[in-house]
């Protein structure tokens, strides 16, 4: 088991360990439960037993509760029950749920407290840690929100057993990142065969992709400075998800999305971190994406939460470990499109 410590004005720590939905501790006495429909029942009713919330909402699965229709009914249902603000709203699931859970806890009577328990790999090492909360919007990813921190967070690895193959690979592509951008020392073991649910390299490599996360959140917690060295990969990746509707899971369309980072870097004079970003294609196996050109995706591209009056902002890499945020001229993005999507079709 391991424990990482978030600072920062609201500090909080977050655990990594099997069996920790059984040895949860919330103070608040009326807590809602907040989780996805296709979440496993014995998930659920775990931390039923461990809380006994006075209210129990389902809501869609990805990124289809990761609406302000969905939050709306979220919110009338506490309101229904009378959740005081001396309550709490748990979020289980995956990272479109503790995203909607966290914004609802935010929202609700102006804010009450807020507990997370991720279930998957990518709502343990990105969604769950850093205070982001939101929902989604048809003209992009995470438009509205709110930072709002959660007083714990509990990462039982137990839970990772019952993803597909292809949903744990997905969510390795953020703890893939956060070795591109500060711990090179992730890249090897994201890929080594001992990093799967119950493998040996499991609770440690979680808990470091976090530690990364953690640093980055606590000396800036709202995005004014490092915390945008988070994003790499993400300004290509939400366009993705943006311009399919959805359709491209966020980890895979992140995997894509670093790959494109990687040659707009490559092509500013940074280092050659292709081959790490193919190989990390290749052992992901991304579903193929649509017939898309440079056209499709720039106008989500220019909605990024990077751009500025100025205009969309990239998160690049000098070298590995050494990223940085610059603006790009619109003829790199648009010649490393068509590069990019080029290596893509060769992935097989």
């Amino acid at each position: 088991m391991r424990r990482i410590e978030v600072g920062g004005a609201q500090p909080y720590a977050v655990t990594v360990g099997a069996g920790l939905l059984d040895t949860l501790d919330v103070p608040e006495r009326q807590v809602a439960l907040i989780h996805p429909g296709d979440l496993p029942r014995p998930f659920v009713e775990r931390v039923q037993a461990a809380l006994s919330p006075v209210v129990t909402v389902s809501v869609p699965a990805r990124d289809a509760c990761k609406t302000l229709e969905v939050m709306a009914g979220v919110l009338s249902r506490l309101a229904q029950v009378n959740l005081p603000r001396d309550g709490a709203v748990v979020g289980l699931g995956g990272g479109a749920a503790t995203d909607l859970a966290g914004f609802v806890a935010a929202s609700y009577l102006r804010g009450v407290a807020f507990y997370t328990l991720p279930t998957t790999l990518l709502g343990m090492v990105d969604a769950a840690v850093g205070g982001k909360t939101g929902v989604n919007l048809p003209e992009g990813k995470n438009l509205v929100g709110a930072f709002w921190p959660p007083r714990a967070v509990w990462c039982d690895t137990d839970t990772l057993g019952t993803l597909p193959p292809e949903v744990f690979r997905e969510g390795a592509a953020e703890a893939f990142k956060h070795g591109l951008i500060s711990d090179p020392g992730l890249l090897p073991r994201v890929l080594a065969p001992e990093f799967r649910p119950a493998g040996a390299l499991l609770t440690e490599t979680i808990a470091d992709a976090i530690a990364v996360k953690a640093g980055v959140v606590t000396r800036d917690l709202t995005e004014r400075g490092e915390r945008a060295f988070l994003n790499f990969g993400h300004t290509l990746a939400h366009a993705l998800e943006g311009v399919t509707h959805q359709t491209v899971p966020h980890g895979e369309a992140v995997g894509y999305g670093m790959h494109y980072a990687a040659r707009v870097s490559r092509a500013l004079g940074g280092a050659d971190l292709t081959p790490d970003t193919l190989a990390f294609l290749r052992w992901q196996q991304p579903s193929p994406l649509p017939a898309l050109t440079y056209d499709d995706v720039a106008p989500y591209m220019a909605r990024d939460k990077k751009a500025d009056s100025d205009g969309v902002r990239f998160v690049l890499l000098h070298e590995l470990a050494h990223p940085y945020l610059t603006r790009v001229p619109d003829d790199v993005l648009r010649r490393e499109f068509d590069g990019w999507r080029n290596d893509i079709s060769q992935l097989g």
